[in-house]
């Protein structure tokens, strides 16, 4: 664990407030969730709660079939990371911090599409998205499905697969 040097008092409603350098440095947005966790000797731990995170073997499941039935690779990822991938680049991706590109094509909650590719991740080459699929369940957004690009390009019923499985896996999450 990592000191600070900042403190807080918790209020009379029992809130405490997360500084802004904190959640600017750890990407915790209003309203995300956080669990809490406690340790012997009185630690408190926030962390940020995925709930696409959760799913990583329904993830993982799902990238299998999309990359079987349309011949390519594909990935799930939640609002900070790759939480799942299939194909050639899987190792690589797997973890994986997502690009800005992708965090913004998430952000707009519909399906984006690009002959030039949305890179997946910074650093690591050819993986460019062709479509990316936000996941939005109850509501919140928690991810999206992205199928890479190849030498053909993206088809409707490429993009009409990565929504179908966006689809699957925000009932997934909702129970």
């Amino acid at each position: 664990m990592k000191a600070t040097g900042i403190v807080r008092r918790i209020d009379d409603l029992g809130r405490v407030v997360i500084p802004k350098e904190i959640r600017r440095t750890m990407k915790i947005r209003e309203g995300e969730p956080l669990e809490i966790f406690t340790e012997s000797g009185g630690s408190v731990i926030f962390r940020k709660y995925s709930p696409a995170g959760e799913q990583s073997v329904m993830a993982g499941n799902l990238c299998e079939a999309l990359t079987r039935t349309c011949s390519r690779p594909a990935v799930m990822c939640d609002r900070d990371s790759v939480i799942a991938a299939s194909g050639a680049l899987r190792r690589e991706l797997d973890g994986r911090p997502i690009s800005p590109e992708i965090d913004a094509a998430m952000q707009t909650r519909r399906i984006q599409q690009s002959d030039e590719g949305i890179p997946v991740c910074p650093g690591v080459t050819g993986a460019q998205a062709g479509v990316v699929v936000p996941v939005i369940a109850g509501g919140d957004l928690c991810g999206c499905a992205a199928l890479l690009g190849g030498e053909e390009p993206i088809s409707e019923s490429d993009v009409k697969l990565a929504q179908a499985a966006a689809l699957f896996f925000a009932r997934q999450m909702e129970g």
